[in-house]
């Protein structure tokens, strides 16, 4: 994961302890290169080292207001939530996906985490994709 990448919202996991938690990025340092997060009990500034992405997946779309959409098309199963919309080819089990808004579209061939979709849809559409 990359510091630059991240942004305040952004959802990840981070861990402390051997213990791993969910949290939202509250404030990035590039300085100390540290992440401040929110893990639902405190924020905490945490190393690069200790932040991960989440995996994209079904459950984690539906927790952020996607709803699973007729694909008459049938190449796969669509999610949308407004006008945007991602595409997991059938079989790919999220390993690939077509994310678009509009007349943006694009194409991702490795997998992509929660705060990546996020920041993919900050850009398109200009509103941020909260938890």
């Amino acid at each position: 994961m990359k510091l630059n990448e991240l942004k305040p919202g952004d959802w990840v996991i981070v861990t402390d302890d051997g213990v791993s938690r969910e949290g939202s990025v509250v404030r990035v340092s590039n300085e100390e290169r540290e992440v401040c997060v929110d893990n639902g009990i405190q924020e905490f500034w945490y190393p690069l080292d200790q932040v991960q992405g989440i995996p994209l997946s079904e459950e984690q779309l539906m927790r952020l207001g996607f709803e699973k959409m007729d694909n008459p098309a049938g190449n796969g199963t669509k999610y949308g939530k407004g006008p945007f919309r991602v595409l997991v080819p059938a079989s790919d089990n999220f390993s690939r996906s077509e994310v678009w808004y509009r007349e943006d579209r694009r194409l991702f061939d490795r997998p992509i985490t929660v705060s990546e979709l996020q920041n993919i849809h900050l850009q398109m559409t200009k509103v941020p994709l909260l938890h």
